[in-house]
């Protein structure tokens, strides 16, 4: 019995024995024009084994680099694209920043950053005011949404400072139901909901009236 083992290692496992063994038979061709014939086949293969790495950029080229990783970097033919070499995809990616949202503030999200740096764009005025109070009250319902508590408006606005880096501050306004937004929103309901009773009761006094006659 012959096992794994005792096998050629798979530089791709994801492409299975049977591509590695005919990119191994495609090495050992005579002829350079053969080695490359066989290698289109071989990448038109390993395509169909994969259909997934179709809706991947430039799929194709990616499809030879990793002809060329399964001959271990040692297969001379006619490539279409430039042959890659095992230094250039021994480099590692470069380290992503981690973002800004760490810690207590990951569940404001990257969109009250960008309405932050927004605000801070932005001259002062009556405009800017209105925007950093919409930004304080989208970040107390997100606060209560992930932590499931009520949170005093004073953490808001220390939050907002921190976030701004200081540059933007509503430590002037006692508390969020105090703001502009707070009551031109209240009012907006309670003139729909007033609106709403009104219907009601015209539709209810209409029927009462009817069932009299």
């Amino acid at each position: 019995m012959e096992y794994n083992t005792q096998r050629t290692h798979l530089h791709l496992p994801e492409y299975g024995r049977i591509i590695q063994q005919l990119v191994e038979r495609c090495k050992e061709l005579p002829t350079k024009q053969e080695r490359s014939e066989l290698a289109v086949a071989i990448v038109d293969f390993m395509g169909q084994r994969n259909p997934q790495l179709r809706d991947e950029q430039n799929y194709k080229h990616k499809l030879w680099d990793h002809l060329f990783i399964l001959a271990d970097y040692d297969l001379d033919i006619d490539s279409p694209y430039p042959l890659p070499t095992r230094e250039e995809m021994a480099v590692k990616p470069k380290k992503m920043d981690y973002p800004l949202l760490q810690g207590e503030f990951k569940f404001y999200g990257k969109s009250i950053l960008q309405l932050i740096e927004k605000a801070i764009e932005l001259e002062a005025g009556e405009e800017k005011d209105a925007l950093i109070q919409v930004i304080a009250n989208n970040m107390k319902k997100s606060y209560n949404v992930y932590n499931k508590e009520h949170v005093q408006d004073e953490v808001i606005f220390r939050h907002l400072k921190d976030l701004s880096e200081n540059r933007l501050d509503l430590t002037g306004i006692d508390s969020l139901d105090k703001s502009k937004i707070y009551y031109a929103s209240n009012r907006n309901n309670k003139n729909n909901n007033n609106s709403k009773n009104s219907s009601q009761n015209k539709r209810r006094n209409f029927h009462n009236n009817k069932n009299r006659k």
